[in-house]
């Protein structure tokens, strides 16, 4: 059962489960009325107080998903255990019932979810992945000249200058790979500590770029992309943190013009110097909106088009002079999103999509001015994927996806809802196009959805909550899964075919790959390293 379904039956089960046990106990089970009503009134102090003490990171999916379910367990335990106990030993081991039951949450935390929306738990005395690196930082090299002189070229310009390539589409045409990696393997590089966060990478001028968290600052991270050592930093005081995710920024940064521009969690827009980091403007894009941070921070990966940078404000759009940062226009309020803006062009015009807790829509990149607008209320958290005549879209962790066909003639704008398939349904995995087909994840596996008529064509492979890259000319998915492995995989539009799988990093990988001619660029919440892939016939 995909992850997104099994874990909505377990949380409202679970708290079905503890609904009706408490009717029980209240109204037929056998222990006194002080017994039943002081035990709920315990049970509810008991709880009160553990969360009050906790760890930050337990949230309410620890108080409904695992306490009260172990809490109710205990009771009944107890009910069936202390039936031959004299009265004057009831309450007394009925309330330590409940102190036992209750207690050890103190001494744990969660270091996030998975995509399966499973806790991993650790003792909260334990160190963190990012205490260890903010423990290790006086040993770290330090940035500077001599990092940013070694650089190698990786290719001139911009070659991946954000969010999923050069379209944000996760399409890379390039020199063909080896797939025989028995014989070929990916050769590692190099491999380096790194602060939570989910950015991404943006490369340019033997240059890499991301985004992580390092105690109380934000961190824009500049490093030589063949031999990862630091560059420069960038740091802004702020932190973001959510106990499903975990802390640090979402968002990849986007190269444009010899800046780089970047969004953080809590709404700070940079426009930076690419070679030295220094700042060239900074906006605070949640004060210019007046906008909430959202439950998961602000996620979209800036857009670079003409003289303006696009991001997405949660649900809404901002435009900002490229140069001075001036505030140019700002679109409605969508809705909650963690969608980034998207340029396309469709029946001619080029214009910039969003994806928005309303739906899609499309607006004019000169000024914001609506185009058109598709509804479908959701919480996006993918790009929207580009097919001949409109759109591919999901707008919510287990909805599925709608094709949309979309014209543009003399009476205006025409949008239809061509088919709904729940046969491909992504969380935040991004999908591609090829070959008439639509490859992505349905939950955790990856499948193969036919964008004729919404039929799926083929279903295989465990990736968890993984992401892909489409190497068109080889026909090839380069697939990282959620436990960091790299995986090949036919795009083949009959049946699942996984040609090759390795290791590359450990711990729970959601971050979107790079790759750039033969450099293939990965990192997670933890670490981040760059292999060199072979190439074919070489």
């Amino acid at each position: 059962m995909p992850g997104y379904e099994g874990f909505q039956i377990a949380f409202l089960g679970g708290l079905l489960g503890a609904l009706v046990f408490i009717a029980w106990w209240l109204f037929f089970s056998r222990a006194s009325w002080l017994e039943r009503w002081g035990g709920v009134l315990l049970s509810i102090v008991a709880l009160a107080v553990t969360w009050r003490v906790n760890h930050e990171s337990m949230g309410i999916m620890w108080c409904v998903g695992y306490a009260v379910p172990l809490l109710c367990l205990a009771l009944a335990v107890w009910a069936v255990a202390s039936r031959r106990l004299a009265r004057g030993s009831r309450l007394p081991t009925l309330a330590a019932t409940i102190l036992l039951a209750c207690g050890p949450w103190t001494l744990v935390r969660t270091d996030g979810m998975t995509g399966d929306h499973a806790s991993k738990f650790a003792w909260r005395w334990t160190q963190t992945a990012e205490d260890r690196l903010l423990a290790d930082a006086d040993s770290e090299p330090a940035p500077g000249p001599r990092a940013l002189t070694a650089a190698e070229p990786v290719g001139a310009g911009p070659v991946w200058p954000g969010f999923r390539g050069p379209n944000r589409d996760g399409v890379v045409s390039g020199p063909p790979i080896e797939t025989d990696w028995s014989r070929w393997p990916p050769v590692e590089l190099w491999r380096r500590p790194v602060g939570p966060g989910w950015s991404s990478f943006a490369v340019g001028g033997g240059l890499l770029y991301t985004q992580e968290q390092r105690g109380d600052h934000e961190v824009v991270s500049c490093y030589n992309a063949r031999t990862g050592e630091p560059v420069w930093r960038r740091r802004d005081a702020a932190r973001f943190y959510e106990s499903m995710a975990g802390a640090g920024p979402r968002a990849t940064p986007a190269l444009s013009g010899g800046r780089v521009y970047t969004l953080g969690a809590t709404g700070v827009l940079n426009a930076l110097d690419a070679v030295d980091g220094s700042l060239a403007w900074s906006r605070n894009a949640a004060v210019d909106t007046g906008a909430k941070v959202p439950t998961w921070g602000f996620s979209s990966s800036p857009l670079a088009v003409d003289d303006l940078v696009v991001i997405a404000v949660a649900g809404q759009l901002a435009a900002y002079d490229l140069v001075t940062g001036d505030p140019r226009w700002f679109g409605p309020d969508g809705g909650e999103s963690y969608s980034s803006p998207h340029l396309a062009t469709i029946g001619g015009v080029r214009q910039v999509l969003l994806l928005s807790g309303a739906g899609v829509a499309g607006v004019a990149p000169a000024d914001g001015a609506p185009l058109w607008a598709h509804p479908w209320k959701g919480r996006p958290m993918v790009q929207p994927a580009l097919t001949a005549d409109g759109v591919l879209i999901n707008v919510g962790e287990g909805f599925g996806v709608r094709r949309l066909a979309i014209a543009n003639g003399s009476d205006g704008w025409a949008v239809e809802s061509r088919w709904t398939s729940i046969r491909l349904k992504p969380n935040f995995n991004d999908l591609v196009i090829h070959n008439g087909c639509a490859f992505g994840f349905d939950g955790r596996i990856l499948a193969c959805v036919d964008l004729e008529d919404g039929q799926r064509k083929w279903k295989g492979g465990r990736f968890g909550q993984g992401q892909l890259i489409l190497l068109p000319d080889q026909d090839l998915l380069l697939v990282v899964s959620e436990r960091g492995e790299l995986a090949l995989v036919e795009a083949s539009t009959e049946r699942f075919a996984e040609l090759a799988r390795v290791s590359a990093i450990k711990g729970k990988t959601w971050n979107h790959p790079a790759l750039v001619s033969d450099l293939l660029l990965v990192r997670n919440g933890q670490e981040m390293a760059a292999f060199r892939l072979s190439l074919a016939g070489r």
